[in-house]
């Protein structure tokens, strides 16, 4: 009985061994080579391909269809081509000439003031006991939208709004404003506007890079002696590199692109006085209907984003731009 069973065992077990095939070497090596071969460059395309549709229509075609748009004068009706007439006229234009210097004010005016106390307020309550209660509430006015935050500054900048109210009652009559109806003083207070809802944003981008500087960086420059001023200069502004080309990029981007408050609180005006370039664009393009015209300032407007930000960029990270 005990030999039928061997015998049967080893039956079964050399029928197992003959269901299961054994590759030889050079089959596998065969086999590897067909699936990388099917898996290989036209895999990655196939995933890629959406996003590659995305970015297509929504940014490619339109950059050429304006760069094509501006060719032409165009009223919404008729068009009829003028070749680069319209970018002739951007030359002689004092609209257009206002327009730049606004928005270099709006350049300026944002990396001095949302970049700078960003950085100064993330440092200051870096360390505090209730450092992290003091960042929330300097970062709820970024959770308002643009247009909130335009109503509210017009109730406070309008000839007897809160601001103006409060000179009077501290005396100081003789710094009131008409702030919204006067150039350059509409300008900079909208800066300020936009300076008072953009910095809690920046306040926690820095505050991200204080916590990611190591901490024996820190003891061993306090071990030298470093502390203050010393510190701040040598061992926290330089670990706070790549943080800060962050947000002097986003500054000076969201600062080319400037449009909900200033078209709530001026609408560009008086006599579009405050406009800046995305105003113009929108104004010539949707109110007055000089398409053509409107799409060679959107062209305009295009170039100094992308070129600002290369420059800035290849400027800030030149061993990545030379790799």
């Amino acid at each position: 009985m005990s030999d039928t069973l061997t015998t049967a065992g080893r039956a079964r077990g050399a029928n197992a061994r003959r269901r299961i095939p054994v590759r030889k070497p050079h089959q596998a090596a065969r086999g590897s080579g067909r699936n990388r071969a099917l898996g290989g460059p036209l895999a990655g395309v196939t995933w890629v391909l959406p996003a590659l549709a995305l970015v297509g229509v929504l940014l490619v075609y339109p950059f050429f269809r304006s760069v094509y748009g501006s060719l032409f004068e165009d009223n919404g009706f008729t068009s009829h081509y003028v070749g680069l007439d319209n970018y002739a006229r951007l030359a002689d234009d004092p609209i257009f000439s206002r327009s730049i210097l606004n928005t270099l004010m709006w350049v300026a005016g944002t990396l001095l003031l949302p970049v700078l106390l960003g950085l100064l307020l993330a440092v200051a309550t870096h360390r505090l006991r209730l450092g992290g209660v003091a960042q929330l509430v300097i970062v709820l006015p970024y959770a308002i939208s643009g247009a909130a935050t335009a109503v509210l500054w017009n109730f406070m900048l309008t000839s007897d709004g809160a601001v103006n109210q409060a000179l009077r009652a501290v005396g100081l009559d003789g710094l009131t404003h008409a702030w919204l109806l006067e150039w350059p003083h509409n300008t900079v207070a909208m800066i300020v506007a936009s300076t008072w809802q953009g910095t809690g944003l920046n306040v926690v981008l820095f505050a991200i890079g204080l916590r990611a500087i190591p901490r024996e960086t820190v003891e061993a420059a306090e071990l030298d002696g470093a502390s203050g001023w010393r510190m701040f200069r040598w061992i926290t502004l330089p670990q706070l590199r790549a943080v800060t080309v962050v947000v002097v990029g986003m500054a000076i981007v969201n600062s080319l692109k400037a449009f909900d408050l200033i078209w709530i609180l001026t609408k560009g005006g008086p006599s579009r006085s405050s406009e800046t370039l995305a105003l113009t664009m929108y104004r010539e393009t949707f109110r007055l209907f000089h398409v053509g015209y409107g799409s060679a300032i959107a062209l305009v407007l295009s170039v100094i984003v992308v070129a600002s930000s290369w420059l800035y960029l290849r400027r800030q990270m030149p061993n990545a731009a030379r790799d």
